[in-house]
């Protein structure tokens, strides 16, 4: 039966394609073969050439939770006060945000499913299943920015090249440092900038907007960064702005003696470290609408201090120590274990005791729920502000035919 089913099988297709004249033939051989009667080998054939429903496999049995649902709710209340981390360092951060959360009366034990029994599972999860368990609530913008840095060729050759290769400092205080423009979806006008600055070692982020990129601006900007972070800053990394290569800019350091490097033009590897914190800082709190009144920049600057706090003191970041190769002989980075980065400054040992009270009682002070509800509520203003303008100039910018004449000789008339 197995043979006769085969042989169904192959004849079954050329069977329903032929013509009747060759279904004859065609049964003439399976009838010589099989032995079966024409009017058996007519109905095998047609219900072979019968597609058929394929083979379900059984659904896989669900894996046990392991952790409670009154865990998983708690969970997705921390990681939205923690400015939505991601699961390697919300499990780096989840015991001091619970004790700070604890402190400032905001996870009550018997309250809103919190407990004791809770919080440990909280602290065993890794940070795999934080992701996996949190996977449901997380929700991605749709929007995206513009460039508006502009080379500038003075000065360049007087300023050393720092380069993606090069050792990263081995004390706090050496900054990379980049503009984000607040233009939604035309560089045209005049709009805010946020002027960012984080140190290599520590991540310790300061930031700070401004009207325009005048040299004023910049200055004001960059003199209040130096005033606000906890410890010396001894040196400056740039891109090849304008803004920043100029005479204003560079006498200011020299007489603060910080020193200055720039990267090469269109290499953005060689400022990494702040390439990406323009998207984990500026672009995920300020979003990509366009700023440009003075009510926004206004928005803008009680924003920062607030988000600042946040990543400084509750924050994980890593840093990496070194490179290795896998078991397919690729180079691959290592890392150190995630720490927020007043604790590497504290580690740094570059601070006085009476500085690292200092620390330690502010971020005692700070209550994580209220940074995330004060945020929320500049966001909702900021949004409300800008949202209108920023969809309308990009429904006219989107409308507007391209110019196809540009760049295009045409000949004169005779």
């Amino acid at each position: 039966m197995r043979s006769r089913a085969e042989i169904t099988a192959k004849y079954a297709k050329a069977y329903a394609k032929s013509s009747k004249k060759e279904r004859g033939r065609l049964l003439d051989e399976v009838v010589a073969v099989t032995g079966w009667s024409r009017d058996n080998a007519r109905r095998r054939l047609a219900q072979a050439a019968k597609p058929r429903p394929r083979a379900v496999k059984p659904a896989r049995k669900p894996r046990e939770r392991k952790y409670s649902y009154e865990a998983t709710k708690v969970l997705q209340r921390v990681w939205a006060l923690s400015g939505y981390e991601c699961g390697k360092y919300l499990a780096a951060s989840m015991s001091l945000l619970l004790d700070a959360l604890e402190r400032h009366g905001e996870l009550v034990p018997g309250k809103a499913r919190y407990s004791a029994q809770v919080r440990g599972e909280l602290e065993t999860m890794s940070a795999a299943t934080i992701d996996r368990y949190l996977a449901p609530a997380r929700a991605k913008d749709p929007l995206h920015g513009l460039t508006g840095t502009k080379p500038s060729p003075l000065l360049r050759s007087s300023i050393t090249v720092r380069k993606a290769g090069d050792e990263v400092e081995k004390e706090p205080g050496f900054f990379e440092r980049d503009t984000v423009a607040h233009c939604g979806p035309t560089l045209r006008g005049e709009f805010c900038r946020t002027v960012n600055l984080t140190d290599m070692r520590t991540g310790w982020v300061a930031t700070r907007s401004i009207r325009n990129n005048a040299h004023l601006n910049v200055l004001a900007a960059l003199q209040h960064a130096v005033e606000t972070i906890p410890f010396e800053v001894v040196g400056l990394d740039f891109d090849n702005g304008g803004e920043f290569i100029n005479h204003d800019v560079i006498n200011w350091a020299a007489g603060r003696k910080i020193f200055f490097t720039r990267s090469r033009p269109y290499q953005k590897n060689d400022q990494a470290t702040i390439e990406s914190k323009n998207n984990h800082l500026v672009r995920r709190y300020a979003f990509y609408w366009r700023y440009d009144t003075p009510e926004t920049l206004a928005l803008l600057n009680q924003l920062w201090p607030l988000v600042n706090d946040r990543l400084n003191y509750f924050t994980p970041t890593k840093k990496r120590t070194g490179y290795a190769t896998n078991a397919a002989g690729r180079r691959k980075r290592l890392y150190d274990d995630p720490k927020t980065p007043v604790d590497r400054l504290l580690a740094a040992g570059v601070l006085s005791p009476t500085q690292e009270a200092e620390l330690h009682a502010r971020r005692d002070r700070l209550n994580p729920a209220k940074l995330a509800r004060d945020i929320q509520s500049l966001q909702d203003r900021l949004t409300g502000l800008a949202r209108n303008t920023t969809l309308d100039l990009q429904a006219a910018t989107a409308a507007s035919p391209p110019d196809t004449a540009r760049g295009v000789k045409l000949s004169r008339a005779s």
